[in-house]
């Protein structure tokens, strides 16, 4: 099995894949590569499958493990920014809401103390 793991990394490796980034690549481009692959003689019908669909994998898991990268390296950003998050915002909100109503309250019966 390692084997064959390590086959389709030297092919992976020769048709540039981990050069360039699996994720930045279609998996139409990535079929038309295999199919290449194919008709040279480099690798046979049902290798090219398991190829198409390792390297779908690949590019799964790379695209995740970017995802995570960046949400971390934005949460990071803004925890070090102190930037108020949006329960923050609402929480401040509802408390100058409950102030404004206050303040009408003292205000009309302040105008009513003066009649």
């Amino acid at each position: 099995m390692k084997d064959i793991i390590t086959d389709y990394t030297e092919i992976a490796k020769k048709v540039g894949l981990f050069g360039i980034g699996l994720w930045a690549l279609t998996e139409e481009k990535i079929q038309d590569i295999t199919d290449d692959l194919i008709e040279n003689g480099e690798i046979k019908k049902e290798e090219g499958k398991k190829f198409v669909r390792e390297v779908m994998d690949e590019q799964k898991k790379q695209k995740e493990e970017l995802e995570k990268k960046i949400s971390s390296k934005v949460q990071d950003t803004i925890n070090k920014a102190d930037i108020a998050t949006k329960d923050e915002v609402k929480e401040l909100k509802d408390i100058i809401s409950s102030l404004e109503a206050k303040i009408d309250k003292l205000i009309d019966s302040d105008n009513k103390e003066d009649l």
